[in-house]
Parts: C-alpha cells; sequence; structure tokens
C-alpha cells in the first residue's frame, strides 16, 4: 500500500508556541470577519469584500483601477472581476476605461455606494470596537499594532497578485505595482485604524 501523506522531510515543524499562536490568530480572525459579514449583510447586504471596495473608492479622491484594488483587497481577479460586476449592477460603482491607461479599467463609486457606506459604517465600526478593541490595553494594541505591521509588511514583501503573470504570459507591461500602493493612498476611514492596518 503506497504512503499517500506528503513528504515532510526537510521541513521543521512549527514548535509549539508557533503553532499555538497560529491556531489563535487563526480562530480570532475567523470569529471577528464572520461578525462583520453578519453586521454588512444585515445593514447593508453586501459581504465584507464589497465592503472593502465600497470603503477604499469611497475614501480617494477619483477613481482607482481594478489593478489597485486588487492589490490591496486580498481576493483573486477574477474573484473581484465579478464582485464589482455586481456592485456595478447594484449601481453601487462604475466602471470604464482608465484615461491613463487604455488597458486598465478604472471603477469610480457613486452616490448610492458612498451612501451605503456611511450607514453600514457607524454598525461595523462598533462590531470592530466590541470584539477587537474592548479587550485591550491602550498598550496592548499598540504592541498589536506593531507585531502586526511587521508581519503584514513581510508578506506583501512578495511580490504583488497583479505582477504575477496571467496563464499564457507574461503580466502586461506598466501594470506592475507594488503590494502597498493602494494602501499608500488610502486616507484612514474615520473611526477606524488607518487603511494600511485593516
Amino acid at each position: 500500500m503506497t504512503d499517500s501523506r506528503p513528504d515532510t522531510e526537510g521541513v521543521q515543524p512549527l514548535d509549539p508556541a508557533q503553532l499555538g499562536a497560529y491556531f489563535v490568530l487563526m480562530e480570532a480572525v475567523s470569529l471577528l470577519q464572520y461578525q462583520v459579514e453578519q453586521q454588512l449583510r444585515a445593514e447593508g447586504g453586501i459581504t465584507y469584500v464589497q465592503f472593502q471596495l465600497l470603503a477604499r473608492l469611497a475614501h480617494v479622491q477619483g477613481p482607482l483601477t481594478m489593478t489597485e484594488l486588487a492589490d490591496g483587497v486580498v481576493y483573486s481577479r477574477s474573484g473581484l472581476t465579478y464582485q464589482a460586476g455586481l456592485l456595478e449592477k447594484a449601481g453601487l460603482i462604475t466602471r470604464g476605461p482608465s484615461p491613463d491607461d487604455e488597458r486598465a479599467t478604472a471603477v469610480t463609486v457613486t452616490d448610492d455606494g458612498r451612501e451605503l457606506v456611511d450607514r453600514v459604517l457607524p454598525g461595523h465600526v462598533q462590531v470592530t470596537r466590541r470584539l477587537l478593541f474592548d479587550p485591550l490595553t491602550d498598550d496592548d494594541l499598540h504592541h498589536l499594532g506593531d507585531i502586526m505591521t511587521r508581519v503584514r509588511d513581510h508578506m506583501r514583501a512578495r511580490p504583488p497578485r497583479s505582477a504575477a503573470p496571467r496563464k499564457g504570459g507574461a503580466a502586461p507591461p506598466g501594470r506592475v505595482v507594488t503590494g502597498r500602493f493602494m494602501i499608500g493612498h488610502v486616507p484612514a476611514v474615520p473611526g477606524l485604524p488607518p487603511a494600511d492596518s485593516w
């Protein structure tokens, strides 16, 4: 009988402290994300990914390209295109050719999209504060922010997904941006930490 288990030779296993930290982080993120999703669906009829797209668009001056949105949201290209299509169909965003690059699609939030963000944001802030920030001291928050920023920056040091070659060829010239491009251009959302700490 052939052993179908993956070959783990040469792979250093996680020690108990690493394993514990990994599991508690993933559980906390899952619990927070579930409650955030529930609130956004109940108050706005949107998903968290749709909220991310709308909030980012609502807090910048002018349109963003789909590539810029993709680099600021952890989501597949095809999935992001699908979500943008749903938002456009609902009248919350518009899409069209970018004036700066004819190969790019520019995305702009509509007045209805801004109104929806304004409507769901207070509840979003309440859920986030109650679940994530209420049990923390100011010192805890400072340390958590430092640690997660370091981890996030380490993860984003890899090339962004928009720079990865598409099936059947390389990424189009002029479309490679840094993983932090979008984040560096998004002002803080009122009541939430800066966008680069989301």
